[in-house]
């Protein structure tokens, strides 16, 4: 990455600063710097669709990790309202890789809980790069049961590389701590909405991620390992995690292929990162629909749905052979 923007992005960069320095030109007439303008912006609109419509699994995983993507927070900020944050695990203490509370979204109440990146290394060391220790997971289950008390609906939002793996989150049993989630989370009687707005790496992911539906940002990855640990094991070297992305089958596009997600949000032209504000309103209707549709569904169904949802992924049908 170079300057705030990606390799492939380049092309875009320097139509966009061909078209700054038209705009500031004082010796073009009118005329002259609208028909450039113009040109230069047909030029634009065609060279982002031509990349971000033949994006390569490990492209899609940079954009996705990309610094100025929209992380938890800036989401909630901007599709909905009164956002009122809880804090704590109620055992060791807050995690901050870990965010939720109560928020409104247009008339409905829910509770929103999201992995939380930072944007400064200091914000990044408070929030353990958005990787969650096992206090995180517990807070996490602890807001889920007291959604489920006041009859709300769930909302997570999946955005992390994964559990943090250092030795205090060993010690307090990540692990166990994400396990006892998925089991909890299976046993919710509210529905629960999870959607993969950038990262979705392995345990990490799962352990705000059962879901009544799993909705997923065009350019965001969900996978059981992260390309660069695949590569590391099998490949011995980083350097083969494009090869590992596209072994991994990650992309949002061949998730809805194998059933494991339900929807794919589309992304404003270039990534969520051009334009936080308009990929917040497609993230914001998706997820009233999906709302709307669950809340009209009885615990008891809700409860058969995410079941068989989860024990259908991975049937396959084999032909007799003869």
């Amino acid at each position: 990455m170079s300057n705030g923007y990606l390799e492939f992005e380049k092309p875009i960069i320097d139509l966009q600063q061909r078209l700054e320095f038209i705009k500031n030109d004082k010796t073009l007439s009118a005329e002259e710097l609208k028909k450039q303008q113009s040109i230069l912006e047909e030029e634009l609109k065609q060279t982002q669709k031509a990349i971000y419509s033949n994006l390569s699994p490990w492209q899609k995983v940079q954009i996705a990790r990309h610094p100025k993507r929209p992380y938890f927070l800036d989401y909630i900020n901007r599709i909905g309202t009164g956002f009122f944050e809880l804090n704590g695990d109620r055992l060791f203490r807050n995690d901050l890789s870990i965010i939720g509370g109560f928020v409104s979204i247009d008339d409905i109440k829910v509770m929103a809980i999201g992995q939380m990146k930072g944007r400064t290394l200091k914000e990044n060391l408070s929030r353990n790069f958005g990787c969650p220790m096992p206090e995180g997971y517990r807070k996490a289950l602890r807001l889920m049961k007291l959604a489920e008390k006041f009859r709300l609906p769930i909302i997570t939002f999946i955005d992390t590389a994964g559990a943090y793996p250092g030795i205090g989150s060993e010690e307090r049993h990540v692990g166990a701590a994400i396990a006892n989630n998925l089991m909890e989370m299976f046993g919710l009687t509210v529905p629960i909405i999870s959607v993969v707005i950038g990262e979705g790496g392995s345990g990490g992911a799962l352990g705000i991620g059962v879901a009544d539906k799993v909705l997923m940002m065009e350019h965001a990855y969900y996978s059981v390992i992260s390309p660069e640990g695949c590569a590391a094991i099998l490949w011995k070297d980083k350097k083969y995690a494009p090869q590992a992305a596209s072994y991994l089958k990650l992309t949002a596009q061949e998730l809805l292929q194998f059933n494991i997600i339900d929807q794919i949000i589309p992304e404003p032209p270039g990534g969520a990162h051009w334009d936080w504000d308009a990929a917040a309103k497609m993230l914001k209707d998706h997820l009233l629909s999906s709302l709307t549709a669950l809340l009209d569904v009885n615990p008891q169904q809700l409860l058969e749905n995410r079941y068989l949802r989860y024990r259908t992924i991975g049937q396959w049908v084999e032909k007799n052979r003869e």
